[in-house]
């Protein structure tokens, strides 16, 4: 990794914060876990991710580049709202107490290439956006995921029949399509 610079200093680029997210959603600062909850809330507020992709923790104080194992976030319990069906309304809470409504402002989409010793497919669900075409996403976990998959009903993308759920009028392949 290359050495930390402030920004702003001639001839060097952004300045590289001392922060990991690994995959499990585990904060850490200097090599050691972020064990305040507060603390943990105040700066996921704060993370923001630029055009090219790369997270920033853009404090009051300083800006910088963190790095990011998956994604910043983990959706962590799963609520079922309303009837059965179309109407139905799934919510999610992350790790950092968001609660999320998996919608059209809030898509849920499945990565079916990205290697997973979990699941056959890794879920995520969009929490905001980013600067650019980069949102910011919270991974579902798989207990979570397995919730899902007992809500699946069969359904189509593009005309092509796949199991998914249904939130807010919008279905949600779980499935790949065949």
């Amino acid at each position: 990794m290359p050495p930390s610079s402030f920004p702003g200093t001639p001839g060097t680029g952004p300045r590289l914060l001392p922060f990991l997210i690994q995959r499990d959603g585990t904060w850490l600062y200097r090599g050691s876990a972020i064990k305040r909850k507060a603390m943990l809330c105040m700066f996921s507020s704060m993370l923001t991710r630029d055009p090219e992709g790369t997270y920033w923790l853009k404090t009051p104080m300083e800006q910088g580049i963190i790095q990011v194992e998956d994604v910043p976030f983990v959706a962590v319990e799963l609520d079922f709202r309303g009837t059965c069906g179309r109407q139905q309304n799934l919510c999610f809470r992350t790790n950092m107490d968001e609660l999320i409504c998996i919608g059209p402002e809030h898509p849920l989409s499945c990565d079916w290439d990205r290697p997973s010793d979990e699941c056959a497919s890794v879920p995520y669900v969009h929490v905001r956006d980013g600067e650019g075409a980069f949102p910011i996403l919270a991974r579902v976990t798989r207990a979570v995921h397995y919730e899902l998959a007992a809500l699946a009903v069969p359904g189509h993308v593009k005309g092509e029949p796949c199991l998914g759920v249904w939130s807010q009028d919008c279905f949600f392949p779980l499935s790949r399509p065949a």
